[in-house]
């Protein structure tokens, strides 16, 4: 009686699984080329603000902090780069990879950091110097 009832629940179960389930998962959201690179330059500049912040408390020797914003700047660059890269490959353009492209300040009032007021000849929408957002 109890293998009855184990082998009755076990074909309910298969039939739900299969023929069922397949009918109730929703399609996957589509999913960006750039989406891991935007989150690893993300990613990257906390890490720079973050640094900063040790530094300017004290406990980063100006040896270790230059030597630290080096290598994330670095690191930040290659991003940078694959992720014009990708954009390329892919033939996206600049309206389709950006979320809020008329939320953007003009570049003219981008080329300085209204936190620190660090200068930039192009505009940005993270300063270089302190990691914050300028836009």
């Amino acid at each position: 009686m109890i293998i009855a009832l184990a082998a009755l629940l076990t074909v309910a179960v298969l039939g739900f699984v299969f023929i069922v389930r397949p009918k109730d998962v929703p399609e996957p959201l589509p999913v960006s080329p750039i989406q891991h690179l935007e989150d690893r330059k993300h990613a990257i500049y906390e890490n720079l603000r973050d640094l900063q912040f040790e530094y300017r408390l004290g406990k980063l020797s100006d040896d270790d902090y230059q030597q630290t914003k080096r290598s994330l700047q670095k690191e930040l660059a290659v991003v940078l780069a694959e992720t014009e890269a990708t954009i390329k490959r892919f033939g996206l353009t600049p309206a389709r990879v950006a979320a809020k492209p008329a939320a953007q300040k003009p570049p003219a009032e981008r080329t300085v950091c209204p936190h620190c007021g660090a200068k930039f000849p192009q505009a940005l929408k993270y300063c270089g110097e302190c990691g914050r957002a300028i836009a």
